[in-house]
């Protein structure tokens, strides 16, 4: 379904703008959705399953710099790879507080039965924006939090699991 490009009279209501997010919602739940139904893991997990595959050795901390979401968060992404025996989890040489992790061919054999893009369909469509244009989603979106009252630390939440 192809939405209507707005005409320079149209009035923009409020219910037209909820009608928007709908859409955006529905598009995120569905791709998710579908991972889960694919692989039977949630899609942050295939997100991090993937980040593993492509930077063997990573640490919780790249696992979390690259998802953009808080360390703990990532420490309980990988506890289910592990516990699934999708990934292992080894300490560092250099520093035995750091762990390294590396995908076993479980993990890489799940990868390629998974439809991607691995880290969602929102983060991909933001990454083809123009810089103006995320400029002025970011203020606007900042404005709508703050007439929300919205909690900001969910934005570290991955959007799969919200």
């Amino acid at each position: 379904m192809k939405l209507d490009v707005l005409q320079p009279a149209e009035v923009i209501t409020p219910a037209k703008v909820l009608r928007r997010f709908r859409v955006v919602f529905n598009a995120i739940r569905t791709h998710f959705r579908q991972i889960e139904k694919q692989v039977g893991l949630g899609g942050a997990q295939v997100w991090a399953l993937s980040l593993i595959k492509d930077h063997p050795g990573i640490g919780m901390g790249g696992i979390a710099t690259n998802m953009d979401i808080h360390q703990s968060t990532a420490s309980n992404l990988i506890k289910v790879l592990v516990r699934k025996e999708l990934i292992t989890m080894e300490k560092a040489a250099d520093d035995r507080r750091n762990v390294q992790l590396a995908i076993t061919p479980a993990g890489l054999a799940l990868l390629t039965n998974v439809a991607g893009p691995f880290e969602g369909i929102l983060p991909v469509a933001l990454s083809h924006m123009s810089a103006e244009t995320l400029i002025r989603m970011d203020q606007d979106l900042c404005e709508l939090i703050g007439l929300l009252k919205a909690d900001e630390t969910a934005e570290e939440t991955p959007l799969a699991d919200i």
